[in-house]
């Protein structure tokens, strides 16, 4: 089993920054390719990043290309995300997954966090 903690969620003006973390325990970190996913009200939990398990790739949403920054220290069992020029429409709550293999952009991982919430204000 491996336990993800999500932690780094608030509200924040469109056009601000936040870094969201999601720090692991029970399992080697570093055998985990990791995602962020994020769910609006109404809608379907949607791919934001993904990174591989050493951190040598690293994927992004269209949405969100240039924006955001997905980063991770094996070392301290902890996935970033770096969210920068935020918009109203970033609005979701974001969840944090680990998968035993590589990367994907549907919600087809392991394990999942219990998800912080990210408001951006227009």
């Amino acid at each position: 089993q491996v336990q993800l903690v999500e932690s780094g969620g608030g509200l924040v003006q469109a056009g601000g920054s936040l870094r969201l973390s999601c720090a692991a325990s029970g399992r080697t970190f570093s055998n985990y390719a990791m995602g962020w996913f994020r769910q609006a009200p109404g809608k379907e939990r949607e791919f934001v990043a993904g990174i591989s398990r050493f951190g040598s790739t690293t994927y992004y949403g269209d949405s969100e290309k240039g924006r955001f920054t997905i980063s991770r220290d094996n070392a301290k069992n902890t996935v970033y995300l770096q969210m920068n020029s935020l918009k109203p429409e970033d609005t979701a709550v974001y969840y944090c997954a680990a998968r035993g293999v590589a990367v994907v952009t549907t919600p087809r991982y392991d394990y999942w966090g219990q998800g912080t919430q990210v408001t951006v204000s227009s």
